[in-house]
């Protein structure tokens, strides 16, 4: 008995409605490598969305490749819970010896699940348990998952909507906005903390990001994230930063908050930590808020063993010495002079464009825009996302591994997909 209509292809007929990027790309992918997806039909595509940030490395990275294909063929463990492994003793040496000391970071490694919304999970978990409060602030258009903790101290109201329960124990703040004093928001949450009737309760932390990917590419300024670690500082909050999709090198340095010189007391990391697309989460903290007990916080993927194997490869491939954070930044410096080239173009030339590293935005005064620049590159044959909390924002994430001729092309391709689809972009770049 066959299932549905046979003009209407499983993906429509068998998928839930919830499926979401195979509407913008209407396409069936069938083959990955580097920058570049290929359909079945052979097509190839030139890859700026980079998995959202899972696959900084490229698609089936040759590298890492060869460190999976030779873990798999001798039957080594893939599956492991928490179980100690080869393969995840060799990750977490090479992490403790390339990223970890290298800058002073004195972490405490917890292995939450496999996602980026388990990592925010744990954390959120171990700093009220750690403080003994509930409360969590947030930032205005941030983003850090689908689970209930996480969507709680998420910002898009659509996103929220979905829920289908009340999200609590939670307080909104804005985020930095170059156009207005820097600590008036602080000053404003400290007032509330110091006043016995406002009626706000302690929070236990700050969650943050230090480059909002999925709200706009908002990038925060360094003495902002200082200003917001000196205030967790003086009210006994812990600060988290979620660097799911700005860590990993994407906005040059390992870690997004580097250049602001914060020292974090929670960090969670995923995407692209395993390199290769696999799934792999990691909740960072200071080992003194290292007060779990055995099996508190668990879950049957912590231990994909795989991505271990592939993690350890890029490390030890891309992050042993600066060559990648020093190319990743000067590309950016290229793309961001392009990018403002290409948003000046116009009857109406304005900049409206933001980024850091290789995560950038463009965004446009009319919000349907995006959307549609983004239609017409696919019909080009690249592939960009919108964000924002209106998707008015395209978004462009190519691999930092791109060659700079796949680059050029990239960019030519979404200058080409603007002129093509209406006016120009708005508001300073940031």
């Amino acid at each position: 008995m066959a299932f549905g209509n046979s003009d209407r292809d499983v993906f429509e007929t068998l998928e839930s409605e919830v499926r979401s990027y195979l509407r913008n790309w209407p396409a069936v992918f069938d083959r990955a490598s580097g920058s570049r997806l290929y359909d079945e039909n052979g097509r190839p595509y030139l890859d700026f969305f980079s998995g959202a940030g899972a696959l900084n490395y490229g698609h089936n990275n040759p590298v890492l490749k060869r460190a999976l294909l030779d873990y798999l063929a001798e039957d080594r463990v893939t599956h492991a819970l928490d179980m100690s492994t080869v393969a995840k003793r060799a990750f977490l040496e090479a992490f403790r010896e390339i990223v970890l000391e290298p800058r002073d970071l004195p972490y405490k490694v917890m292995f939450p699940g496999p996602a980026g919304t388990n990592a925010v999970e744990a954390a959120l978990k171990l700093a009220r348990k750690v403080k003994g409060r509930e409360s969590v602030v947030f930032f205005t258009n941030s983003f850090h998952g689908m689970s209930l903790g996480s969507l709680a101290v998420t910002g898009n109201a659509f996103k929220r909507a979905g829920a289908g329960v009340p999200l609590v124990h939670a307080t909104p703040m804005p985020f930095d906005d170059p156009l207005d004093d820097r600590t008036s928001g602080f000053l404003w949450l400290e007032r509330l903390l110091e006043d016995g009737g406002s009626g706000l309760d302690a929070p236990a932390a700050v969650i943050v990001e230090a480059v909002q990917g999925e709200g706009g590419i908002n990038v925060a300024r360094a003495e902002w994230l200082r200003d917001l670690a000196g205030l967790c500082r003086r009210n006994d909050m812990l600060l988290i930063v979620d660097d799911v999709q700005m860590g990993c090198g994407r906005t040059g340095a390992f870690f997004s908050f580097e250049e602001s010189g914060v020292t974090p007391d929670i960090v969670t990391l995923s995407k692209s930590i395993s390199g290769y697309g696999l799934p792999m989460a990691l909740t960072l903290f200071r080992p003194e808020l290292d007060v779990w007990e055995p099996g508190e916080h668990n879950g049957t993927f912590r231990g994909f063993n795989p991505a271990f194997v592939t993690a350890t490869a890029a490390l030890e491939e891309y992050w042993r010495d600066g060559g990648l954070e020093k190319q990743t930044l000067a590309r950016g410096e290229e793309v961001g002079q392009a990018l403002d080239t290409v948003a000046a173009e116009g009857p109406v030339p304005a900049a409206g464009v933001r980024g850091r590293g290789l995560a950038w935005g463009v965004e446009f005064a009319d919000t349907s825009r995006a959307s549609r620049v983004c239609a017409r590159a696919f019909e080009l044959g690249l592939l960009l996302e919108t964000s924002g909390p209106d998707d008015e924002v395209a978004k462009l994430f190519p691999p930092l591994t791109v060659s700079d001729e796949e680059l050029e092309e990239g960019i030519a391709l979404f200058a080409r997909a603007v002129r093509e689809t209406g006016p120009s972009p708005r508001t300073p770049r940031r």
